[in-house]
């Protein structure tokens, strides 16, 4: 297995990723790893990697052209690599825009899909297992025929990943009943009732995603990278109130000392860093968007996310879906 790494894309720099790629190759050896950066930041990494020079970085704020134009990128350079090299997977922590735009472009999306969408687990907090979302943030608005292909994307990515042979999907919406949601809800919610394809469960309201019996929840890109940040500042408003309870005085240290195993396991369960990043489901390629801010840990199991999905033939058997049907 080969995996392409942007180097240069976290806000974090290179110290960052060089932190990520050593940890990953810690846990797998036996993994090629191409490094595209500068040459000179990359040079005293303790293992042996594929290393493509690349002194150019992409900026945040730019448009998909001025993207495609900046050829000796970071970003452009891992993406071309792994289309050239038939890698098995790219990794990036650089501007999202930038690297939806160029992996869509460059990789090319699956015969049959209408738009990729970007779909990531969130911690199920009822069962202990994890949820899939998307779309979060790929797009702006979706079409119900985009919608009901998103459903099938994350039916096969909780088959691959999370193990669940039939897994409950639901539509993101603002009341559980039938006919709540947007135009373009309720027309999804119409597909996905006479799809065969799909185990629908109805319509899911955003209290619910968390502590309900979905395996798989279904939104526009908008909405859904709303989610994403509100459950994000969610979890860390909660961490500072929690840890702000057990200051206050002795008797709430004391308290602390009994019950930090439970906090500290919740606290990871909800840290943005164990999952690492968001596929971009619908190209030919696992393509792994990191976390912008990711530090060493986030990054590796950004990578390690990218392994899984390649390791467990998402993109062949998306590839097999859209050709049955």
């Amino acid at each position: 297995m080969k995996i392409v790494l942007d180097m240069m894309g976290s806000d974090k720099g290179s110290a960052a990723t060089k932190e990520g790629a050593a940890l990953f190759h810690e846990r797998h050896p036996e993994i090629e790893l191409v490094l595209v950066g500068s040459k000179e930041e990359l040079s005293d990494l303790p293992f042996s990697f594929e290393l493509v020079d690349a002194q150019d970085v992409v900026e945040m704020d730019m448009g998909a052209i001025e993207v495609l134009r900046k050829k000796e990128s970071s970003l452009v350079k891992a993406i071309s690599t792994c289309a050239t090299e038939k890698a098995d997977a790219v990794v990036s922590a650089g501007s999202t825009g930038a690297f939806l735009s160029a992996s869509a472009l460059i990789l090319k999306k699956i015969e049959g899909i209408i738009r990729p969408a970007l779909v990531t687990n969130f911690p199920n907090l009822r069962t202990g297992g994890s949820i899939v979302i998307l779309d979060i943030g790929a797009s702006i608005r979706n079409t119900p025929e985009e919608l009901a292909q998103f459903a099938l994307m994350g039916t096969l990515y909780s088959q691959a990943v999370n193990g669940i042979k039939d897994p409950k999907v639901r539509l993101l919406s603002n009341g559980a009943e039938e006919g709540k949601g947007s135009e373009e809800g309720k027309a999804a919610y119409k597909l996905l009732s006479e799809s065969k394809l799909i185990n629908f469960g109805g319509n899911s309201e955003a209290s619910k995603v968390l502590t309900g019996d979905s395996d798989v929840i279904v939104t526009s890109g908008y909405d859904g990278n709303i989610l994403l940040k509100a459950t994000e500042g969610a979890a860390k408003g909660m961490s500072g109130l929690i840890k702000k309870a057990f200051k206050r005085n002795l008797f709430s240290k004391i308290g602390y000392l009994f019950a930090h195993r439970g906090f500290d396991e919740l606290k990871k369960t909800l840290d943005p860093r164990s999952t690492g990043g968001a596929l971009l489901c619908g190209v030919r390629a696992v393509a792994v968007k990191a976390h912008g801010n990711s530090d060493g840990l986030g990054f590796a199991n950004a990578i390690e996310v990218a392994y899984r999905l390649a390791n467990k033939g998402i993109v062949e058997s998306l590839e097999k879906a859209m050709e049955g049907k």
